[in-house]
């Protein structure tokens, strides 16, 4: 069984505000990314590591990768113009691997994953072919609708589901790339196809197949506005 980390960097951080990606950015005397592709480089788990990068920004990640050092990352693969298109391009990356390779897709933006959290997923995945790192909500989640019933159009409390039952998201997620292949396989031929996540794609493609969730870390906190650096 291999085990590959895929670091998703194909956004280019628009929300963060600025000209630079925010998977470039500066954090603790390196860059985002540089810590997401080091804690998977040292893994004795993790066999290879690649990158998804927008075109445009290539050419600065082959020279961050030619400084890093690393000896696991062996491929920067071009990404799309929407998150899924990358998860994709790196599926396809890796079409000829063998059946039992897992893939484990993470945001580059989410530069402090702990080898712990690692560890649980790569347990897990001995066991199951779709793995999920989520941690429990602390807070209550409200479901929101558009009010368009009021004279200016608001917003309306829709359900309140019960706490204990809700997670927050976080990556890495992890598949077996059969799995992971035939469910976007069957997404893009459904023109109503649209994704925010890759458990999503597995979970309403391939409804066959349960995704165990592992618990992640309050540290795996995901850069997305300039004041989370």
């Amino acid at each position: 069984m291999k085990n590959i980390a895929v670091i998703l960097a194909g956004g280019v951080g628009s929300r963060m505000g600025g000209s630079l990606p925010k998977q470039f950015l500066p954090l603790d005397g390196r860059t985002v990314i540089a810590h997401s592709i080091e804690t998977f480089d040292r893994h004795p788990a993790i066999d290879e590591v690649a990158v998804v990068m927008h075109p445009d920004w290539r050419s600065q990640m082959e020279s961050i990768a030619a400084a890093g050092g690393w000896t696991k990352l062996k491929k920067i693969i071009d990404g799309g113009s929407e998150r899924y298109m990358s998860s994709i391009n790196a599926v396809m990356a890796f079409i000829d691997e063998p059946d039992d390779t897992n893939l484990l897709l993470h945001d580059a933006a989410r530069p402090w994953i702990t080898a712990a959290v690692i560890d649980r997923v790569v347990e897990a995945l001995q066991r199951h072919e779709a793995v999920g790192v989520a941690v429990p909500s602390t807070d209550t989640v409200w479901e929101v609708h558009p009010d368009f019933n009021a004279k200016e159009v608001g917003r309306f409390v829709a359900r309140i589901p019960e706490r204990r039952l809700m997670w927050r998201a976080q990556t890495p997620q992890a598949f077996r790339l059969p799995l992971i292949r035939d469910a976007y396989q069957r997404a893009l031929q459904d023109p109503q196809f649209q994704a925010t996540d890759d458990c999503g794609v597995v979970r309403k493609y391939m409804p066959g197949s349960k995704i165990t969730v592992v618990e992640g870390s309050e540290q795996n906190k995901k850069i997305t506005y300039a004041e989370d650096i």
